[in-house]
């Protein structure tokens, strides 16, 4: 068990602060070298993780990422939304993206990019805080109250120049989008982009939900209202299948 434990341990330390040297996989995850090397010699085998030319930076491997795809391709809601999210960005023109809470951090699920030159980063398996994101916050107002002070931090990361601190603030951003039944953040993620995003009713309370990202260059109040709408009619269309 602790042999399991440790490895699964190594793949989390892995995704998190990416590549490392043995003295500093040891280092950040209190393993002895000798029982972390015997670890990284099996899981290297077995193709979960890899090492660069010198063999001496471990990496995650082909391994990882098979088992991964494997989960979104039996992941019901990134199926039962993939039409969706295309009409969105055929609609838009601009990045459409799924996101899961998974603790306190929003996981991105599926994507559309944007037509244009001008776009957000984003890839399927990032994770940003939910409270720094659209969809975060979309699905943090979707909970109880008393769940949205468990799941925001009392000390909040600030991810760009212009990303919310202040706890007090942030709470009262979720509430608007309680009130809203939207949430909206502006280059609190990524600098030049605002998103919009909505929680998915498809468990109560939500913890999926879709986001379109813009940069702030293309938008205007044509384009907000079209968005707004076009997600909060995804939402009730959504709501109405389920009755």
């Amino acid at each position: 068990m602790k042999s399991a434990a440790r490895v699964l341990d190594i793949l989390d330390d892995l995704v998190a602060h990416g590549p490392g040297s043995l003295q500093q996989l040891a280092s950040r995850l209190a393993i002895p070298k000798s029982s972390l090397h015997a670890l990284l010699k099996t899981m290297l085998g077995r193709g979960w993780i890899e090492t660069d030319a010198t063999g001496t930076i471990y990496s995650l491997g082909i391994r990882s990422l098979i088992v991964s795809s494997a989960y979104l391709d039996e992941d019901r809601v990134v199926a039962r939304t993939s039409s969706i999210l295309d009409e969105l960005a055929q609609a838009t023109g601009e990045a459409v993206h799924l996101g899961r809470l998974e603790g306190s951090e929003i996981v991105y699920t599926a994507k559309r990019d944007s037509i244009h030159p001008l776009r957000m980063y984003s890839a399927v398996g990032r994770r940003l805080p939910a409270y720094s994101t659209a969809m975060g916050r979309a699905i943090l107002a979707e909970q109880p109250r008393e769940k949205v002070s468990e799941l925001v931090p009392q000390s909040l990361r600030q991810i760009t120049p212009k990303s919310t601190t202040d706890r007090t603030t942030l709470l009262a951003v979720v509430e608007e989008a309680r009130t809203r039944g939207y949430a909206i953040e502006h280059e609190e993620s990524c600098v030049g982009i605002s998103c919009f995003g909505i929680a998915l009713p498809f468990t109560q309370p939500a913890v999926d939900a879709i986001s379109i990202a813009v940069p702030d260059i293309r938008l205007d109040d044509t384009m907000v209202t079209l968005i707004v709408e076009s997600l909060l009619d995804v939402r009730r269309r959504i709501e109405e299948q389920a009755r």
